[in-house]
């Protein structure tokens, strides 16, 4: 557990939501994919300090009953159906899958040690779950919600995405420096590819062909090349490179500075960075509206949200949440931006039409990741 996160836990109010779909009679004649259908509409929080996660529903921004799960929750990721919510629980090493019709939780399922990060097959038929402590990646079958072999990769496992297109995950390893690419049809680990120092999180493009490595390190971005997994010149950005989000197109990509305050713009065809833009003191997470207009920077020390507008390059005024924020998520069709306050407890919606925040949200304590039903 990081500093931080010791801080928000010892003394601080934190903040997990999740959203409880509006529940619809089904049709007598509707088909049965429509009637099993998940609800739609919900964001699910994990709270970290109180071992739950907390729906919330999108439609009303009211928070449903609270989710047991398993220690130190910290991540998790929705099947493309929208039916299962897979929560990564950092402390036993398990991760519990709950059902979004019901918010009931599964029997957990045993992985690696110390999981940090999980990502679904496109076609939603595995969950890959990166193990900090084991250095490995543990393929979850998400029709028996069944644990297959652990695959090796390199140490300290951070973050991982999947291409678009579902055939390769690519594992960010804090420890060693490098990306593991994971072949999904074999469960087979490439080579190792050598990036910056310390890298901490990454995209993928939407075309699938090259992966984007924020290296907080080195305050550089690398780019990799998905057809020959290798390597391209890094890109200086700003200091402690942490987050790192792609807009729709494709055609930028930004990078939020935690040590600098800054978000740099990397034009996709060039590889060039473009001036840094003033964000906050220090920018921990960011997320880009699915129409691309407007990048959603987190301040995790001021406490304020930044919404920098991406046809222009310049940041808006700040809008304020609660304590620690640590994490934003946006609604599939755009409408708002859910961001976890860590040290207050709470969710705060933004709308993204106006800027404005509404009324924080109840949640647990130390609200770690957000995921929203699609």
């Amino acid at each position: 557990m990081n500093g931080v996160k010791k801080a928000a836990l010892a003394g601080l109010a934190a903040v997990a939501v999740a959203a409880s779909g509006v529940a619809i009679a089904p049709a007598p004649a509707a088909p049965a994919a429509a009637r099993t259908r998940a609800p739609a509409g919900t964001a699910y929080v994990a709270d970290a300090g109180s071992v739950t996660v907390t729906p919330i529903s999108t439609a009303t921004n009211e928070a449903g009953h609270a989710i047991r799960t398993g220690g130190d929750p910290q991540a998790i990721a929705i099947t493309p159906d929208g039916k299962t919510a897979y929560v990564v629980n950092h402390g036993p090493g398990t991760v519990t899958p709950i059902n979004t019709a019901t918010n009931k939780a599964g029997p957990s399922i045993k992985v690696g040690a110390g999981p940090r990060a999980i990502a679904i097959t496109p076609d939603g038929k595995t969950a890959y779950v990166a193990n900090s402590g084991s250095g490995t990646v543990t393929p979850i079958n998400t029709a028996t919600s069944k644990a297959e072999p652990s695959i090796k990769v390199g140490g300290g496992p951070r973050a991982i995405a999947i291409t678009p297109n579902g055939t390769t995950a690519y594992v960010v390893n804090r420890g060693s420096g490098t990306v593991t690419p994971i072949n999904t049809a074999t469960n087979k680990a490439g080579p190792s590819i050598k990036v910056g120092a310390g890298p901490r999180a990454l995209a993928i493009s939407p075309s699938g062909k090259t992966v984007y490595v924020a290296n907080v390190g080195s305050g550089t971005v690398t780019p990799i090349s998905t057809a020959t997994n290798k390597a391209g010149p890094a890109i200086k950005t700003g200091e402690r490179a942490r987050a790192i989000a792609i807009t729709p197109s494709g055609r930028t990509v930004y990078v939020a500075n935690a040590g600098s305050g800054t978000v740099t713009p990397v034009n996709t065809a060039t590889r060039k960075a473009g001036p840094a833009i003033k964000v906050g003191q220090n920018p921990w997470a960011i997320a880009i509206t699915p129409d691309g207009s407007t990048a959603y920077v987190v301040d995790h020390r001021s406490g304020e949200v930044t919404p920098v507008s991406t046809a222009t390059h310049k940041a808006r005024l700040p809008v304020k949440v609660g304590q620690r924020p640590i994490t934003v998520a946006i609604t599939p069709d755009g409408k708002t931006a859910y961001v976890a306050n860590a040290a207050s407890g709470t969710v705060t919606p933004i709308s993204t039409a106006t800027n404005k925040a509404g009324p924080a949200i109840k949640a647990g304590a130390s609200p770690w990741a957000i995921a929203i039903t699609p």
